[in-house]
């Protein structure tokens, strides 16, 4: 198992927790702010906390889990949750839909590295 292979995954692994946490904190403090954001995007407002806890649950999973199905599906979720924020962002043409473009490409980055690292031989 190369050392870079496990830098470069926990560096995109540690990055996108962050995103997720800032993101889930920004859920839960500034509320309003949000539910203003989900509203012009034609979303329901009541996902808002769900959706700050499952983030909060996805770092647990990605920070803890080698290889699991767990892992799979929390990288799933947060692939297709991604995908779904920067096309809102683009469909208002608010110009934010930055942060999730980071978001997967820290995603892939952390997924494609995480087989590299954990593959059976290397765990």
């Amino acid at each position: 198992m190369s050392k870079t292979n496990k830098i470069i995954y926990w560096v995109a692994t540690g990055l996108l927790s962050a995103l997720l946490l800032m993101s889930a904190g920004m859920y839960v403090f500034n509320n309003e702010m949000v539910q203003g954001l989900f509203t012009s995007f034609g979303y329901p407002t009541y996902i808002i906390y769900p959706l700050a806890a499952l983030k909060a649950a996805a770092v647990v999973v990605l920070l803890t889990q080698k290889q699991s199905n767990i892992k799979e599906w929390a990288y799933s979720a947060l692939f297709f949750e991604f995908i779904l924020a920067a096309f809102a962002h683009i469909m208002i043409n608010d110009g934010e839909q930055g942060a999730a473009i980071i978001a997967i490409v820290l995603l892939v980055v952390s997924y494609l590295f995480g087989k590299k690292v954990f593959t059976p031989k290397n765990i």
